[in-house]
């Protein structure tokens, strides 16, 4: 085994100068053995070129001739990756020669890829025509758009399906989500003309602030956790997590707030919560997604503030302060959207909009302080909220076994176990297997454990109730309608088209309006009733009945109406 160039010349007989090592020059060159003093002749077999690829810790320093500190600082390697073909490869080759050479692992961390493969879970192949190309891809919907979706198509180790469609809906629900937030910002910050470098010292008092930044904080620890640990996967769900509640919780609870006329203290304090939660978050994201984070932190941060490093990449990474962490708050607030996010999934059992008011909604927590009691009333469009309440008065129970499972093990006792199960209270026990727990009974003497997997479970609310559960929270909405919460509903399905008309007219978001009514006279007698609610909240001047315009028929659960809009 020769170690150098030098080494060769030293033992060769006639190297030339500038010797090329690849065959077909290197078999010319012959050496003396030092044993027989015969001529000795190269073998013919080429080494595996593996064998280079594992050598490359040390032979990109061109240690051991130099660099011996560089090499040293730097070996082992603190991350790796490649696919799992390479597991006979460069993994192999890797640990083989260090090991052998260092008595030491080249690598600290190692993430093994799954294969990409088709729609149908097929390897790709161009003979089979399912190849999609990654540059379409890239061109469609974006590099940041595909890197996200392998975040979270899948653990990394396991295959992915790749195709164009998954890479959409990846993109809408996360970073156009994102995209929506930032347009909200900046739509009502240039009405106002806010600068957000006057009121860097601003500290907002409002509950969903405070809320909002103890979750911010929070994910900044978190996803700095994840990152230091090489959790890719679970870091992109908490900030996908952290978008859904920025959206779908924090800015929808608190657009009313961004309507103020006047730059008020409070109005303040929600454009500065929420800039400070889009440039932090933007620079927590921007490892995962570097072109959309980019984009916010030129047009956010560098826009206003001359001073501040020329790109998010060369930011450092945000402080976690745990002064504004509240824990208390933080599970005050998520069990309250969690009983909204319930309620939302029983109003769609019901098929019943969220504009439809409802008189009642009971929910199994026993506790909720009155705050965000009235969230989830406001939210979910209730009259009232009862809480710990008994739900199994309104829902109706199908537990039974599930035959491929548990009959495998326990044929013939099948009967015998369902008799157990409908003598037992069938809301703990539908709750105790839905959180995942193992229920013990005891069937002629023998114990069987009960579980999700050998269990069916479903719950269904009774005529006039809509039941939705999760875990050990359940809620029960009361889907009785009466005159009253009607007229209600319609007012609510007015605005809805009214507001709808102001956007496709162009119309500014200040822009006052009149409102033309006409062509049913039902309809026409609710708006009277509300007429003031309904002009407050579409900035209407006037509500003009009957007269000529330019109208447009909508549909009001299920009744026409004819409606038009002018600008003032």
């Amino acid at each position: 085994m020769i170690g150098s160039i030098e080494e060769l010349k030293k033992k060769g007989i006639n190297v030339p100068e500038g010797i090329e090592l690849h065959k077909p020059y290197i078999d010319n060159v012959h050496l003396n053995c030092p044993h027989c003093s015969k001529e000795m002749t190269r073998v013919d077999e080429v080494i595996d070129c593996w064998f280079d690829s594992g050598s490359m810790p040390f032979a990109q320093y061109h240690y051991p001739f130099e660099n011996k500190e560089l090499f040293e600082a730097n070996f082992p390697a603190q991350f790796i990756s490649e696919a799992v073909d390479q597991t006979r490869g460069w993994f192999y080759t890797l640990l083989a020669i260090s090991t052998t050479v260092f008595e030491k692992n080249p690598f600290e961390n190692c993430i093994v890829l799954g294969h990409v493969l088709d729609k149908d879970g097929l390897k790709m192949s161009k003979h089979k025509g399912n190849v999609l190309s990654p540059f379409t891809v890239l061109d469609n919907e974006g590099a940041d758009a595909l890197r996200w979706y392998f975040y979270t198509a899948s653990a990394p180790w396991l295959p992915s399906r790749f195709y164009e469609d998954a890479v959409i809906e990846a993109q809408r629900k996360f970073i156009g989500t994102l995209w929506n937030v930032y347009s909200f910002y900046v739509l009502y910050a240039d009405l106002d003309n806010f600068d957000p470098m006057k009121y860097q010292n601003f500290k907002s008092e409002n509950v969903m602030d405070k809320w909002m930044m103890s979750k911010l904080n929070t994910l900044v620890k978190n996803i700095d956790e994840h990152l230091e640990n090489y959790r890719i996967t679970q870091g992109a769900k908490e900030l996908e997590d952290f978008v859904d509640e920025l959206s779908n919780w924090y800015v929808r609870r608190n657009r009313s707030r961004y309507w103020v006329e006047e730059l008020t203290e409070d109005k303040i304090g929600a454009y500065m919560t929420l800039y400070r939660v889009l440039v932090t978050f933007s620079r927590v994201a921007s490892p995962f997604i570097p072109f959309i984070t980019e984009e916010l932190y030129q047009n956010l941060v560098v826009a206003f503030d001359k001073n501040a490093p020329e790109s998010i990449h060369l930011c450092m990474w945000p402080e976690y302060n745990e002064s504004e962490v509240d824990k208390t708050l933080e599970e005050e607030m998520d069990k309250a959207y969690r009983i909204v996010k319930l309620g939302r999934g029983a109003r769609n059992a019901a098929n019943i909009k969220n504009r439809q008011p409802l008189s009642k909604m009971l929910v199994s927590v026993s506790e909720l302080p009155e705050y965000y009691g009235d969230i989830v009333r406001d939210e979910l469009n209730i009259k009232a909220v009862e809480l710990g309440a008994d739900l199994s008065k309104y829902v109706n129970f199908e537990i039974k076994p599930n035959l491929p499972v548990l009959g495998k093990a326990y044929g013939k006792m099948i009967p015998g176990i369902r008799k157990v199960i409908g003598t037992m209270n069938q809301m703990e026990l539908a709750q105790n297997i839905n959180n995942g727990k193992v229920v013990t009974i005891n069937v002629d003497g023998t114990e069987i454990d009960l579980n999700k997997e050998n269990l069916l479970v479903t719950m269904q609310g009774l005529e006039g109730f809509a039941f939705a559960g999760e875990g050990e929270m359940g809620v029960v909405l009361d889907t009785h309608i009466s005159e009253e919460l009607k007229e209600e509903g319609h007012v609510r399905e007015i605005l809805s088209k009214i507001q709808n008309m102001r956007k496709e007219s162009g119309f500014e978001v200040a822009d006052k309006i009149k409102i033309y009514v006409t062509g049913n006279e039902m309809l026409e007698a609710v708006i009277k009733k509300f007429e003031e609610a309904i002009m407050k909240d579409t900035l209407a001047v006037e509500v003009v009945y009957g007269a000529e315009a330019s109208y447009t028929e909508v549909k009001i659960n299920g009744e026409s109406l004819n409606l038009a809009v002018e600008k003032q």
